[in-house]
């Protein structure tokens, strides 16, 4: 009977981590671009989430372009050591091309009219490149292609997805909109950049605080035969939910990414919650 039971239960949660892991597929064919900054967290895109963002299109049947504007980046961080590098110079665009294996596109040829979706991975290169948002806050200028683009593809009735930092492009952009960075405390250092949370109502629009992932247990009722008696076993099951946040009104689906300090695979799943409302956005 134990046996059987382990069994079921085993069945049961590899089914719906599955059916989580394979959430984004309902939806094909839609056409994404995706806008990023540079190439590294703390001076351009980061890389997880871009390349999180791409494996959920990818699996979700959608046809994904790259771009990136053809400026200079703000400055060059030495990763190695979180320090700025003396003298040294790079452009968005030719180091985005490293995320983008070298099929990027200038920005100023994207066309909202040619895409059903465009989607903004964070990473310090959206406060630094897109915008000035990291050093003048609340008082900070859209780079005028990004500006273009988000009005574009908001004009359009299309979805905008932006994950970690880049919700501040649509909070300078979109007065009233409702976006999510996370939480608003920083609450011992898991939540390292809820500060950011001040400048987005401060820029008019709204805050709505989420999490990454949430964890619920269910207790489900299972029925199984052990050598051939019916048994009826009440077995406590933990799922992970992925959320993302979704203005509906303005179609702008926001997940907190690495504005929490967390693991790797729940943020992976965060992106994939806002990649899956996004598409589902589409109607594709």
């Amino acid at each position: 009977m134990f046996a059987a039971r382990s069994l079921l239960r085993s069945a049961h949660v590899k089914f719906a981590l599955c059916a989580q892991f394979h959430a984004t597929s309902n939806c094909t064919g839609a056409k994404v671009a995706i806008v990023l900054s540079g190439c590294g967290v703390y001076d351009g895109t980061e890389i997880h989430e871009a390349s999180a963002i791409l494996v959920h299109l990818s699996r979700g049947g959608a046809e994904v372009q790259m771009f990136a504007p053809d400026v200079f980046q703000m400055d060059v961080i030495d990763h190695s050591k979180g320090q700025p590098v003396e003298k040294e110079s790079r452009n968005v665009l030719s180091e985005s091309a490293r995320i983008a294996r070298g099929n990027i596109t200038e920005l100023t040829k994207l066309n909202a009219g040619k895409y059903d979706a465009v989607i903004f991975p964070g990473g310090f290169g959206a406060a630094k490149n897109l915008s000035t948002f990291a050093v003048d806050g609340k008082d900070c200028k859209i780079n005028k292609d990004v500006e273009r683009v988000l009005k574009d593809f908001h004009r359009a009735g299309k979805p905008i997805g932006l994950c970690c930092i880049s919700p501040v492009l649509a909070a300078k952009v979109f007065p009233g909109v409702d976006v999510t960075v996370g939480h608003e405390e920083e609450e011992g250092g898991k939540w390292p950049y809820a500060a950011t949370t001040q400048a987005i109502t401060a820029l008019g629009a709204k805050h709505t605080v989420k999490e990454v992932t949430i964890s619920l247990l269910y207790r489900v009722d299972l029925l199984f035969s052990a050598f051939f008696v019916f048994h009826m076993a009440e077995l406590p099951l933990t799922f992970v939910h992925h959320e993302a946040h979704v203005d509906q009104k303005n179609k702008v689906v926001t997940t907190p990414a690495f504005m929490c300090e967390t693991k790797l695979h729940l943020i992976f799943d965060g992106i994939g919650a806002m990649v899956r409302d996004v598409l589902k956005l589409t109607g594709k």
